[in-house]
């Protein structure tokens, strides 16, 4: 047979088992590389392009190519069957790992009869497999941005990208922190931040000397040649976790300025250990959780791919090629696009700011509740076709980031939040037809917001104030937010512990080992490949985390114990307790999914029944709650960054603890210089609108839960809430045990994540932030990636990170050339959107009584 008309043939049969993922080689056949090996034809030359999601063996994949075929020579068919058993074992219930590719490792484990004895095949296609399982990642979002190999000689922590990295997260700190504040607020993002690291490394290579400077083992090279992409990745880990906004910052107007609890013996040494308290504790429970989140192979991490992409995009030169029509460059498209969005974002962002909040159904009749309610983008449900022409709304779920399937279940779980929303307001459910049907203010009896001063006498809770007053009402949003926010809690805990027991109970006995055998790396004990070139770098030992855990500790019991925190130490203790029973469990989930669970509600909570009476103590909760919980997911994140980079983990920790001492320093200046420094800080008439609206939120949440307390709060008028934690509890083994029998039909049902998108309401969210994502999401995540599969390894990502850095940067030139000193744009497109009901905000299906209140009978809530 003519060699063309064997490999089209085989090709042709290849392609019949896997129609939906195979690329069209037959105008590639020419271009098909001789065999490198005496034992690979062309055929399976081919299949291997297939395989490594390449149209032809010549693009830059070709050493990765190289690499699997040398490893598929060496590949005993006895180990191939053992490798894919162990995985069809490890991935049968992983819903990120293709369908596909499961499916056929299952064919190749009943031997050759499932190729109809075609052994020739057969023997191909076991040992690729194998060797993708054992060589590179069973994911095609991985391969597309991580590399099978690693060169240790390319150089890391250099003078260079720690000088590059402490600038920005100087930068980047001081600048988002401020910004936190302002209302509209814009951040530095780490793609933002990504993008200046790189013509910064790039600057110090042609201006810093070429020497080497210090004393004995101290001696390092200023300038040690090219910046290179691990520099890059390493200086870009170091401002993810250092250029950003503290969380006690964030807390911290609310308790020291007047017009709230007006605690100013708050002091800048106070906020420095408060702030290293929180963020360190963050740290400690990162090195405890690598072993969940990091090293096992199911954990993807989704959000910190584009970071990948990126990186390569910036320092790796790219050689041109045809892709389903498409020959231009990832660096070229990613600077095109951000340019575009740059210039575009000034549209809906200033100059028709009706087209980022697009409510046009309710132009049609801008005084119709019914309307407005059901499809409003402010006050209502959302239920609305075409929402916003705004890259920003449109990627509130990181649409082009996280697998199709969590938008899809939390796009569905909105829609059901939705119509419960409008059930529980239209027949007046605990009296939410008085007030608007989705908002997180808090309203009294005669449906006003609630006034907190008038239950409080010195400052503190005052009883009979309360009953003369009125109880605290929330709308249908916002009782249905608490409600199964509560309910998630509980339902998560178990489910992910019943699910991920495997990994979890792996993740406890390394955790125990590793104490005990001190010298014994923790890579031993994974076999992934990734995890196998890591071995070469002395790893963070444990005592290391649990040190910074113990400083933390002790700098969190020296602010509550020495200061009048109004918070007994116990309370920390029992916050973090229960921080870290909840961390395990949602760090597996956010690791494997990208979303992410927060416990600042659980943490306002838990202060509000442990000390009553003391919104301060509520505050301190939920501080050392959402502290750890957010720190800690977010350094994992960026562990996982360093894993699939190569980065050495001890100098990853050193990047890291230095990065956060920085921004604790920084970002408390910061907040001195705005309280001591700015007129009518948090005002909501501060000229230059720093209004702190997270602060007043803070404020008044921590009045109910804490000054007035949640057994007022929730036990007379929402008994509801305390059994939704027994509720999920309760439901999430039979919903595993359904869920597990019924795998073929729910394989891509996520409970979790389905009623992570019902408590997207309660607030100024709703369906309108998850319709256009899903539209995008189903186009780039779903159909483009199951047809054009190298395409999208290739762009989507860049597509994703070019029109969110557009956008960033656009925010940015907007606020300082049209916001900071403002220049308004007064025109229809500007006020279209908030001049009907949807806009007004203070709508309501139902008027007084005649009695002039709602509510409970007066004196009954007592």
């Amino acid at each position: 047979m003519d060699e063309k008309k064997f490999v089209q043939t085989t090709v042709e049969e290849v392609s019949a088992l896997d129609p939906v993922s195979t690329l069209d080689y037959n105008e590639k056949i020419d271009d098909i590389t001789v065999s490198v090996s005496n034992w690979i034809s062309h055929d399976r030359e081919a299949v291997i392009a297939r395989i490594l999601e390449s149209d032809d063996m010549d693009d830059l994949a070709n050493e990765d190519a190289d690499f699997i075929i040398d490893k598929m020579e060496t590949m005993d068919p006895a180990e191939a069957i053992e490798i894919l058993r162990e995985a069809e074992d490890y991935h049968s219930n992983d819903i990120n790992f293709p369908a596909l590719t499961l499916e056929k490792i299952r064919n190749l484990l009943e031997g050759p009869k499932a190729y109809d004895d075609n052994e020739s095949l057969y023997d191909l296609d076991l040992r690729l497999e194998a060797s993708m399982m054992k060589f590179y990642s069973p994911y095609p979002e991985v391969r597309s941005v991580c590399r099978p190999t690693d060169d240790p000689s390319l150089p890391v922590e250099t003078f260079r990208s720690y000088l590059v990295g402490i600038i920005w997260v100087a930068v980047g700190a001081f600048v988002n922190q401020l910004m936190s504040y302002r209302r509209p607020s814009f951040t530095l993002s780490s793609q933002v931040i990504q993008i200046l690291i790189y013509p910064s490394g790039k600057f110090l290579q042609y201006v810093l000397p070429k020497r080497q400077i210090g004393v004995g083992r101290f001696k390092f090279h200023l300038n040690p040649g090219p910046w290179s992409q691990k520099e890059q990745l390493f200086a870009t880990i170091v401002t993810n976790v250092g250029a950003q906004e503290a969380v006690f910052m964030s807390y911290m107007p609310t308790m020291r300025l007047s017009m709230f609890y007006n605690q100013t013996w708050m002091t800048y040494g106070f906020s420095i250990i408060m702030g290293l308290s929180c963020q360190f504790f963050g740290y400690g429970m990162s090195g405890c959780l690598r072993r969940y989140a990091v090293y096992p192979v199911k954990a993807v991490w989704p959000t910190v791919l584009p970071v990948l992409q990126l990186n390569r995009t910036l320092c790796t030169v790219e050689q041109k090629k045809t892709l389903n029509g498409w020959t231009i460059t990832k660096y070229k498209l990613f600077f095109i696009l951000l340019w575009a969005s740059l210039i575009y974002f000034f549209v809906p962002d200033y100059l028709f700011e009706g087209l980022s909040t697009f409510n046009w159904m309710t132009w049609i009749a801008p005084n119709n509740k019914n309307l407005a309610f059901v499809t409003g983008s402010l006050i209502g449900a959302g239920f609305n076709p075409i929402v916003t022409f705004d890259w920003s709304v449109i990627n509130y779920s990181s649409c082009l980031v996280v697998p199709f399937y969590v938008t899809a279940n939390r796009f569905f779980g909105c829609v059901m939040g939705g119509i419960v929303l409008l059930i529980l307001y239209y027949t007046n459910y605990k009296y939410t037809a008085y007030m608007p049907p989705n908002t997180s203010s808090v309203f009294d009896r005669f449906g006003e917001s609630y006034n907190t001063s008038r239950v409080l006498v010195n400052g503190r809770f005052d009883l009979d104030s309360y009953i003369a007053y009125s109880p605290p009402y929330v709308s249908a949003g916002q009782l249905m937010y608490q409600a199964t926010a509560y309910l998630i809690y509980t339902f998560a805990f178990v489910y992910i512990f019943i699910t991920e027991w495997s990994t979890i109970k792996e993740a406890i006995i390394g955790f125990y080992q590793g104490l005990r055998y001190r010298k014994k790396s923790t890579y031993e004990r994974y076999t992934d490949p990734i995890s196998v070139l890591m071995r070469q770098y002395p790893e963070v030992p444990d005592w290391w985390y649990l040190i910074l855990l113990a400083i933390s500790i002790v700098f969190g019991i020296i602010a509550v114990a020495c200061y009048p925190a109004e918070t007994p130490v116990w309370v920390v203790i029992v916050a973090i307790l229960v921080t870290i029973a909840l961390l395990i469990p949602f760090i597996v989930l956010y690791s494997t999914t990208g979303y992410f669970m927060s416990i600042n509600n659980l943490g306002t909570i838990l202060g509000g029944y442990m000390v009553p009476g003391s919104g301060l103590a509520c505050i301190f909760t939920r501080t050392f709650a959402y502290g750890v919980d957010e720190r800690s997911e977010t350094v994992v994140g960026d562990l996982k960054l360093a894993h699939y980079g190569k980065i050495p983990p001890r100098a990853v920790f050193r990047g890291q603890v230095l990065a956060t001492i920085i921004m604790i320093f920084i970002t408390s200046g910061a907040v001195e210089m705005l309280i001591t420094g700015s007129e009518d800080f948090c005002s909501w008439t501060n000229p230059s609108k720093f209004v702190c609206t997270f602060a007043h939120t803070l404020y008044a949440d921590s009045l109910l839960m804490g000054v007035i307390g949640p057994h007022r709060t929730f036990d007379q008028l929402y008994p509801t809430f305390k059994w939704a934690f027994l509720i999920g509890a309760c439901i999430s083994a039979p919903i595993y045990v359904a869920r597990k029998y019924s795998m073929r039909y729910t394989r891509y049902f996520h409970p979790v994540i389905f009623l992570g998108g019902i408590i997207r309401y309660g607030s100024t969210y709703n369906l309108s932030y998850y319709t256009e994502g899903f539209y995008a999401s189903f186009i780039f995540m779903y159909y483009l990636r199951t047809r054009y599969l190298a395409w999208w390894s290739k762009y989507n990502y860049i597509i994703s990170s070019g029109l969110t850095a557009g956008v960033a940067f656009g925010g940015i030139l907007i606020f300082l050339a049209l916001q900071y000193h403002p220049k308004t744009l007064d025109w229809w497109g500007n006020s279209i959107s908030d001049a009907g009901i949807d806009g007004a905000g203070d709508a309501t299906l139902k008027g007084l009584p005649e009695i002039g209140y709602f509510g409970l009978e007066p004196g009954s809530w007592s």
